[in-house]
């Protein structure tokens, strides 16, 4: 029997962003084959940091994880893009500083993932959804120093990537600016369904999902 777990953050665990309708681990369930189940160990409000203290929660008789972490790591950390800065090179300095933070958080997130020895998969973070159009605009840009580094982690080591960015992409998808609602949720329980169903985990070879 398959057991997938879900780890990370609130992108999993939306159940305060739905108003008391289906979260994605309902939806996921939802959409199981019969014999399978599946389990939340995600915890609203986490970063990759704190995603290996999940691993104790996880139950025993999983076979696959699935680990969303990235955008509670840019959020905490959106107070840069406000900041001051001389040049345009010294803005970017500190922004490579960031990277560099988070890159290290998330591979060893990452390690500590796969040394439980189950078949995983990561997720990047999805493009938020500011109504303000310097904001997003901003905020998109930034980010996309964090799903670089998920991506290159990935590649690595040969994990299979579900590429968020192409499964939210309308407003109606979100709750909020940042928090996947009923009909996103609908359509990230599918891309996780879809990949752990359909992808050879024996060949380690990254294939993006979407």
């Amino acid at each position: 029997m398959n057991h997938i777990v879900l780890l990370g953050d609130s992108i999993f665990d939306n159940a305060a962003y739905v108003g008391g309708g289906p979260d994605v681990i309902s939806q996921v369930q939802a959409g199981l084959p019969p014999g399978w189940q599946a389990s939340l160990a995600a915890v609203d409000g986490s970063v990759a940091a704190d995603v290996a203290g999940q691993i104790a929660h996880m139950p025993p008789t999983a076979t696959h994880l699935v680990v969303s972490a990235g955008g509670n790591d840019g959020l905490t950390r959106a107070q840069i893009l406000y900041g001051p800065a001389g040049t345009v090179g010294e803005a970017v300095d500190k922004l490579a500083g960031l990277r560099a933070e988070f890159e290290g958080n998330y591979r060893r997130m990452l390690e500590a993932l796969q040394a439980v020895g189950k078949p995983l998969a990561a997720c990047t973070v999805y493009d938020p959804n500011f109504p303000d159009p310097l904001m997003q605009r901003v905020t998109k840009t930034a980010l996309n120093i964090f799903n670089d580094c998920i991506l290159r982690e990935a590649f690595a080591r040969g994990l299979p990537v579900i590429d968020l960015r192409l499964v939210c992409t309308t407003p109606g998808d979100y709750s909020n600016e940042i928090e996947p609602g009923i009909p996103g949720g609908k359509k990230i329980a599918a891309a996780i369904l879809g990949l752990v169903q359909n992808h050879d985990f024996s060949r380690r070879r990254t294939v993006v999902y979407s």
